[in-house]
């Protein structure tokens, strides 16, 4: 066989770069699609389980059709989505409107007394501060600036477009959801198409441990979330007797920010100590326990301490090291990184997205060293011996 000419290689490559800057330039265009897509994609993955039980289901011996068990999966969805919002959206408001009202003179006074000496050695280290800078009147002002009602007002004023489109955004990924969730093979069947015949059978192998893990990751990570919540809940309510509005609002918001990893619980507890601060001493008929100053706030750092604990070593280790089969160092280094990369976006996406390339550089590039010592024989849940001989080809 005649050896390939260098510009004939050339072309090759300068074809490849060309067909793949146009599909870039495509995905681009078309982006909004794309994040449909996935986000119909990731509801299908937390529906699988719920279509798997009811396709365990028979009536006489028959199942339903699976259009229908689709049908119930998106509602019985939208319906927990729909139910969380109508519960937490008062109790936040709530919270926001009580410590908008808050007198910010007579509310300073109530813990001048337990701040004074962190007051005068936060002026005596920052001078350019001033003397009479209050660290209770600033957090206190922000926190009006922030729930203010006619910034309230402004922002939903402002957001009605985008209800609009999230409106229309929400049509498509639940219709979109219902066909990956009515054919399992819809999916495995577009990818199949988009790679060469001698992949087709390593695609759809791939595409199977994908959503296998990604459906425990997305499943766990929902449990992770409600847990946290759960342990904070409690400890607010029971321990720094917040009450059931201001306990379960901050809860809520701190389980919400646990999606991200690592940073987002102390974050969290962070502002949960704000505003518990804020509704114990700073509301009219300020709720909390009956205790000092710095006690309450030791309560407070107790139970977002406590929720950390129970998470790092409970939560967290079932949902990364269980669900996508890796280890705590891995996930840690790979967080950083994408922490550098894209910051908190890009730490939301990847622990999705390494999994998505364990599986492939498992299924693909099993010959590599490299890959063999990273994934060993627990990358994709086979073992070496089954990867034998499946190189790059």
């Amino acid at each position: 066989m005649e050896k390939e000419r260098s510009i004939d290689k050339l072309a090759r490559y300068i074809m490849y770069t060309a067909g793949a800057v146009v599909i870039c330039a495509i995905c681009w265009f078309f982006r909004d699609v794309i994040v449909y897509m996935l986000a119909a994609g990731v509801v299908a993955l937390i529906g699988k389980p719920v279509m798997n039980f009811f396709g365990k289901l028979k009536i006489k011996g028959r199942g339903l059709p699976s259009w229908l068990y689709a049908i119930i999966t998106i509602i019985l969805i939208l319906g927990v989505i729909l139910l969380v919002f109508t519960m937490l959206v008062p109790i936040i408001t709530g919270i926001a409107k009580d410590i908008s009202m808050a007198n910010i003179e007579s509310a300073a006074m109530s813990v001048v007394a337990a701040l004074k000496d962190f007051n005068e050695f936060l002026i005596s280290t920052f001078p350019s501060l001033g003397s009479d800078f209050r660290i209770e009147t600033e957090i206190l002002k922000g926190l009006k600036n922030f729930t203010d009602a006619s910034e309230f007002s402004s922002l939903f004023s402002s957001a009605a477009s985008f209800i609009a489109s999230f409106g229309v955004g929400l049509f498509a990924v639940m219709f979109i959801s219902f066909f990956f969730l009515k054919n399992d093979n819809l999916f495995p069947d577009i990818i199949a198409a988009l790679v060469p015949d001698k992949h087709e059978q390593n695609a759809r192998a791939a595409y199977r441990d994908i959503e296998h893990l990604l459906s425990r990751y997305f499943i766990g990570l929902i449990v992770e979330m409600a847990g946290v919540a759960i342990v904070d809940f409690l400890g607010l309510m029971f321990v720094a007797r917040l009450g059931f509005n201001a306990s379960i609002g901050i809860a809520a918001i701190c389980g919400v920010m646990n999606i991200i990893p690592y940073v987002g619980p102390w974050l969290g507890g962070a502002i949960g100590t704000v505003l518990a601060i804020a509704m114990r001493y700073f509301c009219m008929g300020g709720v909390g326990a009956d205790v000092s100053f710095w006690v309450f706030v030791l309560i407070l750092v107790g139970i977002f301490c406590a929720a950390q604990i129970i998470d790092n070593y409970i939560f967290q280790p079932i949902v990364y090291s269980s669900s996508i089969k890796a280890n705590a160092l891995e996930i840690f280094i790979v967080l950083l990184m994408a922490g550098h990369i894209g910051g908190i976006l890009g730490m939301l996406v990847a622990i999705p997205c390494y999994t998505v390339f364990r599986v492939i550089a498992g299924r693909f590039f099993w010959n590599v060293k490299f890959v063999r010592k990273l994934i060993g024989d627990k990358g994709d849940g086979r073992k070496p011996e089954e990867t034998a001989g499946q190189g790059t080809n």
